[in-house]
């Protein structure tokens, strides 16, 4: 599964993830893609939410998400 998110959106939608998804499901967050300060996360949902709250900094741009399949 692969959607964009917006920044407005994508603490909650990583909590709805984290709830929702096995625990052996990878969420992967491309950030700020083709863009001079590009960045992959990737982890189980919990983490990458986890990661995220704790820099809020990170918290803008564009967002695409990808799960995995099982």
């Amino acid at each position: 599964i692969i959607f964009y998110e917006s920044p407005h959106r994508i603490l909650k939608t990583l909590a709805s993830l984290a709830k929702a998804l096995a625990e052996d499901r990878i969420v992967v967050i491309g950030r700020e893609l083709t863009k001079k300060f590009e960045q992959m996360i990737r982890g189980r949902a919990e983490t990458v939410l986890e990661f995220f709250e704790k820099n809020s900094d990170k918290v803008k741009g564009e967002f695409v998400v990808i799960i995995s399949r099982k």
